[in-house]
């Protein structure tokens, strides 16, 4: 008895038996966050923050208050009525003069040109204008309109003062195709000056005409590959699969080669006696719809392979057996199963074509173009960041908007089969 009292181990107290417990929890925590921080930062760097850039520059306005402080300050006092007051036409002159250094004045001519052409200009004459830095001058007002007769106008000064703020509606208004009035506002802009609801109406069409050729042509060709042998549906899945190895400028090259005037669709046409002369299946709709199709059927193919992969054919077979017509079988009993497959092809190929520009600059004509294009515009050629950062967070909006619809449809279905 006293040997086996001997040999039996003291009992741990329990407060360190849960210290320990509590130590090994917090060590498995670490593990697990330091196997998804490079993950994490990895997505925070090259999704959130330039999706988070290009959301605050289509409400960034900082251009004048960054260069002109005084000035943006003073014009956001006045009241809009007659002229700034002394004070705000000295800060205007002397930071004026001061805005050569750093390219501020590009900046600030590049903004203001938003709101009328004629202001670079303007800024450069007065610049020119401009008495010597030492020389005093008791009334700013009068010799800057003398310089130019447009300083003593109040709209050319309202102009400036909608530049003033930190953040602006203006871009988003103008992709949507409003603006402010002189009353603050919000109105339509002039019928000869509306462009981009056309524009997101027509991505909007083109988007959709896609997904459901896609939808027509990838249903039974997943039906296809699902069911039969094997072997001849994995060569069949390499068919599908081979234009993920060719490039999309390759691509879209290859069917402007092969839908134009002297093309082999048009060749192969008149051989065969359909038509008498070429037709014009290239730069315009039909050619959009052709090379768009050809590049985004894969998928809405793999989607619906996956899902009727797991459905059972016997579920059809019994169907039949029990006095179903084949098709009334197949419509009622096999096509409900694959609506996850279908939900999932519609939404990435939607998704996927909206934001498409190479394929339709290429092959499109001028009324085929996208928002992408007129993002890409904006950001290439004009440098109007704030445009092209509108159209893409609206396009962004949208885009989350049919995610969010199509995640509610899924747990409903889901809800439904519970």
């Amino acid at each position: 008895m006293t040997r086996s009292a001997a040999s039996t181990p003291p009992a741990r107290p329990a407060g360190n038996l849960r210290a320990q417990l509590r130590r090994a929890e917090r060590m498995r925590k670490l593990r697990a966050v330091a196997l998804v921080a490079p993950l994490a930062l990895f997505l925070v760097i090259v999704f959130v923050v330039p999706i988070g850039s290009m959301l605050w520059r289509s409400v960034d306005n900082s251009e004048l208050a960054s260069v002109m402080p005084q000035t943006a300050a003073a014009l956001q006092q006045w009241d809009g009525t007659g002229l700034p007051d002394e004070a705000a036409m000295a800060a205007f002159a002397a930071e004026l003069r001061d805005s050569r250094r750093g390219g501020g004045l590009g900046r600030i001519g590049r903004r203001l040109n938003y709101e009328d052409t004629g202001y670079r200009g303007l800024l450069m004459r007065t610049l020119r204008g401009l008495p010597a830095a030492g020389e005093s001058i008791d009334d700013w007002t009068t010799a800057l309109t003398e310089i130019d007769a447009a300083w003593g106008e109040t709209a050319t000064w309202l102009g400036i003062q909608r530049t003033a703020p930190p953040t602006t509606d203006r871009y988003m208004l103008a992709s949507l195709d409003l603006e402010r009035g002189a009353d603050g506002e919000i109105q339509r802009v002039d019928a000869g000056d509306r462009l981009y609801q056309a524009v997101f109406q027509r991505t909007m069409v083109i988007a959709g005409g896609v997904t459901l050729i896609c939808l027509a042509l990838g249903f039974p060709l997943a039906y296809l590959l699902a069911t039969l042998p094997a072997k001849t549906s994995n060569l069949l899945m390499i068919l599908v699969l081979l234009p993920f190895w060719t490039s999309l400028l390759v691509r879209t090259a290859a069917w402007i080669i092969l839908l134009q005037s002297n093309g082999l669709a048009n060749q192969s046409l008149m051989a065969l006696g359909l038509i008498e002369s070429p037709l014009q299946l290239v730069f315009n709709r039909i050619g959009v719809f052709f090379a768009m199709v050809h590049i985004l059927l894969p998928f809405m193919v793999l989607p619906l392979y996956s899902v009727m992969k797991g459905i059972s054919p016997s579920y059809q077979r019994a169907a039949v057996s029990l006095g179903a017509h084949p098709f009334a079988a197949f419509w009622q009993v096999y096509v409900p199963q694959t609506v996850s497959g279908v939900a999932a092809g519609t939404i990435l190929v939607f998704i996927m074509a909206l934001g498409y520009y190479i394929t339709p600059a290429l092959v499109g004509g001028p009324a085929d173009q996208m928002v992408s294009y007129y993002v890409a515009y904006y950001t290439n050629t004009t440098n109007n960041w704030g445009m092209a950062a509108a159209l893409g967070s609206i396009l962004l909006v949208v885009t989350l908007l049919l995610y969010l619809v199509y995640h509610r449809l899924v747990n409903r279905r889901q809800l439904i089969r519970r």
